[in-house]
């Protein structure tokens, strides 16, 4: 991660340090997107029996949080391509910790339904916000590097969550209102961190494509890519957020871990995911940097994440124990190492409206993925088992990468709308 924005028909330097100093803001705006987002699944088996909701019931929670997500993706994606990220960033960040540090107030279903709503609403701004930043500071080869740390935030917060969860719980009914309160507030820290050092010239919007004008873009091509670019994010985000939303419940109330073991080994979980999404641009970035072609280094990324995360299909065959959390580790590693590969695909189809192309996709992705929550609940209502679901989600991913392999084109160019 080299620190400096190049674009195709032009350079730009951006200092080293300034590129590591906003990248680590990036990272740190991650982590606390997703302690306000794993707050409930962490204490899920918890608030569900104080409130009395059904599996479907909890599914149809996280739908909403998906659907909010969804809209709010497409909202933001449009956005930030006219608004100037520096400000848009801070604005979001506020309003999403709001709505976290507003849950700890919730005293029903419903109340808990908009919560989770607005809250899916204001995050999904993180990622059309973050994608456009690491867009203008990365050259091409460096941005699965640089989105892998990007993605790696996640996971740092959702380690943490579990464990400061673990202290501040008591026996006490409603004492995880105060997780909900206390994580809310965190973002304040961040806005302050973003002005102090994040300044108005290291997110400049790069220089357009040079185009031969004798050679009009390829539409075909384009649509080609962007259809892949949904069918990808379907696949790997269906089954990345049945697991985060879940993972809490499967171990304890569906292999019989206890809350304390529950919440101590999805810590754990989110740090393997972590070293999963850093290997995975690690490993692209290497293979690229070795001379292979950008499409077969992050296909090469993809298709070893994509079998890894497989292991999740084995759950349900295998018996409560050390082996079973092993595959679950793995499985995770897997499933997070995806995202970095998805975020530098869809930087490379255009410059000027990388927020639209990441808002689009991601109202379509998060629109299924939330109807898929409800489904994995009333399946689970259905059969009395999380193991058919498990199953589904598991095998997503290698379906997307073969998708990826055989019909995303090989040339490494941008086809850039904004060359018409």
């Amino acid at each position: 991660m080299g620190g400096i924005k190049i674009g195709e028909s032009g350079t730009e330097k951006v200092g080293w340090n300034r590129a590591s100093v906003v990248c680590v803001l990036l990272l740190f705006a991650s982590a606390i997107n997703y302690m306000d987002r794993q707050t409930l699944s962490s204490i899920a088996p918890r608030i569900t029996t104080e409130l009395s909701l059904s599996e479907e019931q909890y599914g149809r929670v996280e739908a909403m949080f998906g659907w909010g997500f969804a809209v709010g993706s497409l909202a933001f994606g449009l956005l930030v391509d006219y608004i100037p990220v520096r400000w848009m960033y801070p604005s979001a960040l506020l309003l999403w910790s709001a709505m976290g540090f507003l849950t700890g107030y919730v005293r029903g279903y419903d109340d808990l339904l908009i919560c989770r709503g607005l809250l899916g609403f204001f995050e999904a701004a993180h990622w059309p916000c973050g994608l456009k930043t690491t867009q203008s500071l990365l050259d091409t080869k460096s941005r699965g590097l640089g989105n892998s740390v990007l993605q790696s935030g996640t996971s740092i917060g959702a380690c943490i969550t579990p464990m400061l969860m673990l202290w501040i719980l008591t026996p006490e009914p409603g004492s995880w209102r105060w997780g909900f309160q206390a994580i809310g507030f965190m973002g304040i820290f961040w806005v302050v961190g973003w002005f102090l050092f994040v300044r108005r010239s290291d997110l400049k919007p790069l220089p357009p494509v040079a185009v031969d004008p004798s050679k009009p873009i390829d539409w075909n091509r384009f649509v080609r890519k962007f259809v892949m670019l949904i069918f990808f994010l379907l696949a790997i985000n269906t089954t990345w957020q049945i697991l985060r939303a879940w993972m809490p419940k499967v171990l304890q109330q569906g292999i019989g871990y206890s809350e304390k073991e529950t919440l101590v080994f999805t810590s754990v979980w989110y740090i393997v995911t972590d070293i999963g999404c850093l290997a995975s641009g690690a490993l692209a970035f290497a293979m690229a940097s070795r001379g292979w072609n950008i499409k077969s280094s992050r296909i090469l990324s993809v298709g070893l994440s994509a079998f890894l995360c497989m292991g999740v299909c084995l759950v349900p065959f295998i018996a409560k124990g050390p082996l079973l959390l092993v595959v679950l580790l793995v499985a995770g590693a897997g499933a997070l190492g995806l995202f970095p590969m998805f975020y530098s695909f869809s930087q490379d189809i255009s410059r000027k409206y990388q927020g639209t192309v990441t808002g689009i996709a991601g109202f379509i992705a998060w629109a299924f993925s939330g109807q898929s929550q409800i489904y994995f609940g009333a399946l689970a209502d259905r059969t009395q088992s999380y193991n058919s679901g498990l199953i589904i989600v598991g095998i997503l991913p290698m379906i997307a990468f073969f998708g990826l392999l055989f019909f995303w084109p090989a040339e490494d160019h941008i086809e850039d709308v904004q060359s018409t």
